[in-house]
C-alpha cells in the first residue's frame, strides 16, 4: 500500500490529462489494488473524491472490492447509491454477481429479492454466472424451492452450479441428497469435496467429513481450512490442532488467515498458550498483516489463557477495532476478576463511537457477578434497553440472577424470573439454584429443583444438588435414593475433565484417570502433596461426597478430582518457578479451589485454573477471585 500512496501522491500532483488517459482506468486499477490488500475503504475515498463521471468500470471495481473483503452492507449501500443516482451507469452482470454475494452473506431475502426484480428487468437472468449468484442466495436465505426451480431451469450449467447445488442441500440437512449429487457429478473439483467437507460438519457429521477429506486426491488451504473450521464447531479441539500440525509439517502448505483464526479458536478452548504463542511469532515471521478477524482471534486466545495483558497488547496494535474487539477485552477483563478495568474500557470503547452490542453487556455484567457488585449490575441491565434500545435476553437475565442470588438476594433474584418477559430456561433457575447451595436454603432449592426437572427431566445438576442437600443434613438414604433415581432414569453427570498443555502438546484428565503414561508418577506426587497438605492444616471436603463410605475412601476422591491430577502432572513435568496452567470444562469445586491455594505456596509456584465461568490466579496461598465465585 505504500507504493500505491505514492503513486496516488503523484497522480494528485501531476494530473494526468483526461483527454490523454480516462480518469475511469486509473481509478479501476487503483481501486483494485486497494481490495487486493484489504484496504478497501480507501478504494472507497479514491472512487469518491477521483472519479466525477465514474463508468460501470469503476462501478464494478467498487462492488467488487467490498463484496471480496466481505464488506457487505457497503457493497449493498453502494449498489442502492448507483441505482438512485441519475447519471450513473446501468448494472450488469459483474454488478449484480458483487451485490447478490452480500446480499447472500447477510441473509437478506427482501434485499435479495428486489435486486432479482433487477437482475430480471436488465436482462441478466440467464447468465451463468448471476444465474449462480442467485441460487447460493435463495438457498442460503431459505427459500430453497426457488433455489431448485433456478438450477432446473438453466440451459448450462458449470461446476459452480453442481457445488452450488450440493452446498444448498447441506444448508438445508439434506446430507443423503447432497452427496448423492456430489457422487453423481462426472467433474469435481477441490471446491466440491471441501463444499461436501463443510456441509458434513456443519451438520455434525464430522466422521463422514473426515472419511472424505481422507479420500481426497488432493488437497489446498481451502480443503484443511473445511476440515479444521470444521472440528472447532464440533468441539473437536484437539484434533483440530493435529490437523493444523499435519497441514504445516506434511503438506508443506502456508496456512492463512481463515487457517489461523480456527486454530486459535481451539487454543482458547483448550489454554493451549505454547501453540497460541508459536501462531503469534508465525504472523510475524512471515510479516502478515494483522486484520480485523485474525487480531480479534489473536486477543481472545490470550484472554482465555489466561494472559490478559498480552491480550490487550494486541488489542492495542490493530488499525481497526470493531465491537467484538472491544467485547473481547471487556469479557476477558471480567472472566480475570478485573470488574473496574472492564468498566473502565467499556467507557473508553464509548469515546470511540463504537455502539455496544448484548455480548459486550453480558461482559460488563459477568463482571459484576464475580466482583459482587450488585448495584452496577442493575446499572448497565437497566442501561441495555433504556440507552441503547437493546432488548435483554434470556442469558442476560440468567447473569443478573447470578448476581443477585451469588450476594444473598434471593428474593429478589426470584422476583426478577417471574417478572421476565420470556419463559425462564434451565440455565436462569440454575443460577438461582447455585444461591440456594451457597446460603444453605434448602426450601426455596427444592422448589427450584423441581422446576428445573420440569424443563429438562435429564438435568444431572439437579439430582447432584438434592443428594449433596440430603447429604449434608444426615439424610443419607435419601442422597442415595436421589443417586438411584438418577441411574435409573439414565440421567448422566457431565465428567469433569482438565486440560493442561506441556511441551506444545495437549492433556487430558478425568476425575481418577490413570491412562496417562505418567499415572504411577501423578499419583506419586498426589500422595507426596497430601501428606504436605494436611501439615499445612488442609482438611478434605469430605461432605462434598455423598456416596456412603468411610471417609479415607472420600478423601481418596477428593485427592484425584481432574484438576488435582493435572496440577500434579504439570508439577512433574515443568521446571520450577513455571507457572502452571489448567483448563477445566466445569465449576472448580471449594476442595480443589482450598487445596490449589495451599498447594500454590507449599510449592511456589503459581497456579491459573479456568473454569467454566472465570480464571482463578493461585499464588502464595491465596486465589485472585477472593474466595467469590
Amino acid at each position: 500500500m505504500r507504493h500505491v500512496y505514492q503513486i496516488q501522491a503523484q497522480l494528485v500532483t501531476f494530473p494526468v490529462p483526461s483527454k490523454s488517459i480516462d480518469p475511469n482506468i486509473i481509478a479501476v486499477k487503483l481501486i483494485g489494488v486497494c481490495g487486493a490488500r484489504a484496504n478497501v475503504r480507501h478504494g472507497a475515498l479514491i472512487f469518491a473524491h477521483y472519479l466525477t463521471n465514474p463508468n460501470i468500470f469503476a462501478y464494478n471495481t467498487l462492488l467488487k472490492a467490498f463484496a471480496q473483503n466481505n464488506e457487505w452492507y457497503c457493497t449493498v449501500y453502494h449498489f442502492n447509491k448507483q441505482m438512485v443516482t441519475p447519471d450513473a451507469p446501468d448494472p450488469d452482470e459483474y454488478t449484480f454477481t458483487s451485490v447478490l454475494k452480500a446480499c447472500a452473506g447477510l441473509a437478506l431475502a427482501v434485499e435479495g429479492e428486489k435486486v432479482h426484480c433487477f437482475v430480471t428487468k436488465y436482462g441478466c437472468e440467464s447468465n451463468l454466472f448471476v444465474r449462480n449468484s442467485l441460487m447460493d442466495l435463495y438457498f442460503k436465505v431459505g427459500h430453497h424451492g426457488i433455489a431448485l426451480k433456478l438450477f432446473d431451469e438453466m440451459l448450462v450449467r458449470d461446476i459452480v452450479s453442481w457445488n452450488t447445488l450440493v452446498s444448498g442441500y447441506c444448508l438445508s440437512g439434506n446430507a443423503d441428497k447432497a452427496r448423492w449429487i456430489f457422487d453423481g457429478m462426472v467433474e469435481k473439483n477441490l471446491v466440491s469435496w471441501s463444499t461436501m467437507i463443510s456441509g458434513y460438519t456443519k451438520m455434525g457429521k464430522l466422521d463422514e467429513a473426515r472419511q472424505l477429506f481422507d479420500e481426497m486426491p488432493e488437497r489446498n488451504v481451502v480443503s484443511w481450512n473445511a476440515m479444521i473450521a470444521g472440528c472447532v464447531q464440533n468441539e473437536k479441539h484437539a484434533d483440530a490442532i493435529d490437523l493444523f500440525r499435519q497441514m504445516h509439517h506434511q503438506s508443506g502448505l502456508m496456512p492463512n488467515d481463515v487457517t489461523l483464526v480456527s486454530v486459535l479458536s481451539a487454543c482458547a478452548h483448550l489454554g493451549a498458550l505454547d501453540l497460541g504463542k508459536w501462531i503469534h511469532k508465525f504472523i510475524r515471521q512471515n510479516k502478515m498483516k494483522l486484520r480485523l478477524f485474525l487480531g480479534n482471534a489473536l486477543a481472545d486466545m490470550y484472554a482465555k489463557c489466561g494472559c490478559i495483558d498480552d491480550a490487550r497488547r494486541v488489542f492495542d496494535t490493530l488499525q481497526q477495532k470493531d465491537v467484538i474487539s472491544w467485547t473481547i477485552i471487556i469479557t476477558g477483563l471480567a472472566m480475570h476478576g478485573h470488574a473496574h478495568e472492564a468498566f473502565s474500557c467499556f467507557n473508553e470503547m464509548l469515546e470511540h463511537g463504537a455502539r455496544p452490542s448484548d455480548i459486550t453487556f453480558m461482559g460488563l455484567l459477568t463482571a459484576c457477578t464475580h466482583a459482587g457488585l450488585v448495584d452496577k449490575g442493575l446499572e448497565y441491565f437497566n442501561m441495555m434497553d433504556q440507552v441503547y434500545g437493546i432488548s435483554p435476553k434470556v442469558e442476560h437475565y440468567g447473569c443478573v440472577v447470578d448476581l443477585l442470588s451469588r450476594t444473598g438476594r434471593l428474593d429478589e433474584a426470584e422476583n426478577l424470573i417471574n417478572s421476565m418477559p420470556m419463559k425462564p430456561n434451565v440455565i436462569v433457575w440454575g443460577a438461582l439454584l447455585g444461591g440456594c447451595r451457597i446460603y444453605k436454603d434448602a426450601e426455596r432449592g427444592e422448589r427450584v429443583v423441581q422446576r428445573i426437572l420440569e424443563l429438562d427431566p435429564d438435568h444431572s445438576g439437579s439430582y447432584v444438588y438434592l443428594a449433596n442437600i440430603y447429604a449434608s443434613s444426615g439424610r443419607l438414604d435419601d442422597a442415595a435414593r436421589c443417586r438411584l433415581r438418577m441411574r435409573d432414569n439414565g440421567v448422566m453427570k457431565t465428567p469433569g475433565c482438565s486440560w493442561i498443555e506441556v511441551d506444545n502438546t495437549v492433556h487430558e484428565f478425568f476425575m481418577g484417570d490413570l491412562s496417562h503414561p505418567l499415572a504411577d508418577k501423578i499419583y506419586s506426587m498426589i500422595r507426596e502433596l497430601r501428606w504436605k497438605m494436611k501439615l499445612a492444616g488442609y482438611k478434605p471436603k469430605t461432605e462434598l461426597v455423598v456416596h456412603n463410605v468411610d471417609e479415607e475412601e472420600k478423601e481418596d476422591a477428593l485427592s484425584t478430582h481432574s484438576e488435582k491430577l493435572a496440577v500434579a502432572f504439570g508439577l512433574i513435568s515443568t521446571s520450577q518457578g513455571t507457572t502452571i496452567r489448567i483448563v477445566k470444562n466445569l465449576r472448580v469445586c471449594k476442595d480443589c479451589h482450598d487445596a490449589i491455594k495451599i498447594i500454590s505456596e507449599l510449592v511456589q509456584r503459581e497456579i491459573i485454573v479456568r473454569d467454566r465461568s472465570r480464571f482463578h490466579h493461585f499464588k502464595g496461598g491465596s486465589c485472585s477471585c477472593n474466595d467469590f465465585w
